[in-house]
């Protein structure tokens, strides 16, 4: 037979814990309430073979609901997350999948050519191609001897 060591701490449970019990055992329905609409849009953006690359998860919209817009310096994605279909609110038992519209507005670290930009769209993830426009290429200067 071995002995364990009593750890006091180990039968604390994390606030995180408590606070989703609180919510599970209450009269209260938490899900619909705690959510506002799908507000902001994770991106990545990095740059590949001079592009700018910028991925945008925007899972369960449809592309025809996403505007892309490239004004100055500054990148905006808008769109709408719409239900599939209508369901009575008494058959609901959990709703955590938000609806609404979201937009993301972020600064470019430079101008981009949008005429030559590209956007596709699979599985949830919009991939936008922004080239460099042209003044914002580096350009080499060549050094005379005086």
């Amino acid at each position: 037979m071995s002995i364990a060591r009593w750890d006091p701490f180990s039968e604390l449970m994390s606030l995180r814990e408590a606070v989703n019990r609180l919510f599970e055992e209450s009269f209260v329905r938490p899900s619909r309430a705690l959510c506002y609409g799908p507000t902001t849009v994770p991106v990545d953006v990095y740059q590949e073979d001079g592009n700018l690359v910028v991925k945008a998860s925007v899972p369960g919209v449809k592309p025809e609901d996403i505007d892309v817009s490239v004004v100055g310096n500054t990148l905006t994605i808008k769109g709408e997350m719409k239900e599939d279909r209508e369901v009575r609110e008494e058959n609901v038992i959990r709703r955590e999948r938000c609806i609404g519209t979201f937009s993301r507005s972020m600064t470019l670290p430079n101008p981009v050519d949008t005429s030559k930009a590209q956007a596709t769209f699979e599985n949830g993830v919009l991939t936008l191609m922004l080239p460099p426009a042209e003044e914002a290429k580096p350009k080499e200067i060549k050094v005379r001897a005086g």
